[in-house]
Parts: structure tokens; sequence; C-alpha cells
């Protein structure tokens, strides 16, 4: 089955220099591999019926590729390494080395080098990875043009996982209702580098090389120096939080905004649909971002659980449950209860948009039929006005949600 598949593609169009060392799985459906200028070099494997590779796209040139239920836009350079359940929106290079996993959205001309691990993370256009790095939850957009990008240095690790063994620690560098305009300040996050999840990062700021951020940057344009610990040694209170509103906060910060984004992929981008493969495309888009906001509903889910057990700790020591302490453990631990439910109201299928959302919209096909369907040239040539009309219908979707869920 193997070799009829790869004989398939090869009768069909696709380059494949090596067919004996391609290994393609009984379920890859080749319609959903382009016949236009793809190629799939020596050592390759191809997994999963969402599998997808749009034109003039190439799969392990520098190394061999495992491609498992990926989704791959055009112009794409996937050069060696591991790829599951991720989808690249086009024209993105990606360096050998790759650890790409589930969750993960590269949208057009995001790129990343060498040896890069991403997991749940969402990068918007342009956005650039240095070598060496692991980026696992989180979002970052900023930037106008492949010149003007967002960028992470060399070396950087965002630090998604805490001694209390929970992973509610999504950092979001930008925001979504300016970041889909593509038109904010680039943000620069210095090499040799981290972030300790959750942040939040403002346009324009700029961590220093080897700073270690730990707190939330909500000003634009800051240079941002994280001081060095002295060295100490003090008693360690495992499983108990001392910083819940911070950690709660950001993380319906982050899921709000993801939420937002569920509307942008389902009303503007299919605007940009031209063919079968672009419209697999953004379906698989919208899944993958469904398949976000659920993973970290679930992330915060675990760490208000945990909040159960710290707070009896908390209680057990203090026998105060007027302390300030006890207070924001009940708080997130009840409030979670209403945010599960808001969470899926705002992602029914059945999603409403107001005033500046239909103008909007209308305003995008009125520019997609004087220029066409070029997702990036048609955002970059909106006016002020109408950027600020898309900008406010998604931030009222995140507003609504914060304004009653933040702690």
């Amino acid at each position: 089955m193997k070799n009829n598949i790869v004989n398939v593609l090869i009768k069909r169009g696709v380059q494949v220099p090596n067919p004996e060392s391609v290994f393609v799985s009984e379920n890859i459906n080749p319609d959903r591999i382009s016949d236009e200028n793809v190629t799939i070099y020596a050592g390759c494997k191809l997994i999963g019926e969402k599998t997808l590779i749009m034109k003039n796209s190439q799969i392990g040139y520098e190394a061999p590729v495992t491609l498992e239920n990926t989704l791959v836009g055009e112009n794409t350079k996937l050069n060696g390494g591991f790829f599951k359940g991720a989808v690249f929106l086009g024209d993105n290079t990606f360096g050998s080395g790759a650890h790409v996993r589930e969750g993960s959205i590269l949208e057009e001309q995001a790129n990343a080098a060498h040896t890069v691990g991403i997991k749940q993370t969402i990068l918007f256009p342009f956005v650039t990875l240095g070598s060496l790095i692991n980026f696992c939850d989180a979002f970052m957009a900023g930037g106008t043009s492949r010149k003007d990008h967002s960028e992470i240095g060399s070396s950087f690790i965002h630090f998604n996982y805490t001694p209390n063994q929970d992973k509610a620690t999504s950092s979001m560098m930008g925001d979504v209702h300016q970041g889909v305009m593509l038109n904010s300040n680039p943000i620069f996050l210095g090499g040799q580098g981290g972030l300790v999840g959750p942040v939040k990062i403002g346009y324009g700021c700029t961590t220093a090389a080897g700073a270690i951020i730990r707190k939330n940057e909500l000003k634009h344009d800051r240079l941002l120096l994280g001081g060095a610990f002295k060295e100490v040694s003090i008693p360690k209170r495992p499983h108990v939080y001392t910083n819940i509103p911070h950690i709660f906060n950001n993380n319906i910060y982050y899921i709000a905004g993801l939420i937002s984004l569920v509307s942008w992929y389902k009303f503007v981008r299919p605007l940009f649909v031209y063919d079968d493969f672009s419209k697999a495309l953004i379906l698989g888009l919208q899944d993958n971002l469904s398949k976000c906001i659920n993973e970290r509903i679930l992330r915060l889910k675990d760490f208000c659980e945990k909040l159960k057990f710290s707070q009896k700790k908390f209680f057990g020591e203090t026998k105060n449950k007027t302390s300030k302490a006890n207070i924001n453990h009940e708080k997130a631990i009840q409030t979670f209860q209403l945010a599960e439910k808001i969470f899926f109201e705002e992602c029914d299928k059945k999603i409403k948009i107001n005033k500046e959302g239909k103008e909007f919209i209308t305003i995008v096909q009125k520019k997609i039929n004087q220029t066409g369907k070029k997702y990036i040239e048609v955002i970059q040539q909106l006016e002020v006005g109408d950027r600020e009309k898309g900008s406010a219908w998604l931030q009222d979707i995140e507003n609504r949600i914060v304004n009653k869920l933040l702690i």
C-alpha cells in the first residue's frame, strides 16, 4: 500500500526523488497533496488523513521530516524534524531539528530557524524564531512586514511548567485585536533569555539578552531588563499558590483573545478561500484554534482544582477565612465555574457579529474585489478607520469576557 500511494503521488506530479525511502501511511488522501511543484525528499514520512500540502512546498530538504496530520500552506519549506497537528498558512520556513506539536499555528511568513520546539503556540504573520528555542503555550504578534517583524532570539525559553506541576502558564506577546491588523510595533525577546509564564508583553517591547521576565509589561515600547537572583536558601511551601490573581487573570485574557480570534477565523479568513486546498486549510485552522482554546480551559481548570488543596493548606496555617490569600483562592475557584460557561457560550457556532464587525467584513470583501484574495496585501492596505472598526469588533468580544471574569 505504501508504494502504491507513493506511486499515485508521483503519477500526479509530486516530486519524490527517492521514493523507496519515503513512507506514506494508508490513510493519506493523495488529493490533499498538490501536484504543483511539491517535493518530498528522502527519508520523509507522511501520516494521517488530515495531512495537507499545498503548491510550491518542500518537505525534508535538509533532513527527514515526519509530517502527521499537519496542514502546509503554499510556498512553505519544512526542512527537517517532526510536525504533528500543526497548521502553516503559507510562505513559512522551518529549519531542521524542528519539534512542532499539536495546537501550533504559524500564519503567513512566520518562520523558525533550526532546533525549535513549539506546542500550543500561535504566531501571527512575520514573527521569526531564532535557533535552539523552546516556546510552547504562547501567542506572539507584532510587526508590519518581513523587514519589520517580531522576533525571538536564539536559546530562548518560555517556562511553561511550574513547580506546582500545572501549565496555566500561557503568555501573550501583543494581543489579537490589534495584532490581526499587521500594523503594530514589533516585539523583540532577547537571546539566551526567557519568560516565566503567564505574562503579557506590550507591543514594541524589547527584553535584553539574557533577561528572565517574570512580570507583565502592559506599556508599549519599553526595554525590559530582568535581574538575577542572589544566592539564597529559603523554606519552600509545595503546592501552595501566592500569586493567584496574576495567574488567573492572565489566563482569562489569553482565552478571551483566542475566542475573539475564532470570529476572525470564521468570518474574515474564509473570504480568502480560492480553491479546495485553501478551503481545507482554513477548516483545519479553525479546528486547531478550537483545540487551543480547549487546552487552555483544561489547564486553567486543573489550576483551579489545585487551588482547593492550596486553600486548605493556607487555612490550616492561618485559620483565617477573611485573609487576602483565602479570598483570592475562593474567588478563583468560584469564578472559574462561571468562566467555563462563558467560554463555551462565546465559542458557540452561532456567533453573532456586532455593527463594527459587519462593517469591517464588508470593507474587506470590497478590498478583495479590488486587489484579489491575498490576505497580507488586503489587510496592509486597509485604511486607519477600517482597521479601527475591525479591532473594535474583536476587542468587544475580549472585553465582554474579561469584564465578567477578572478577580
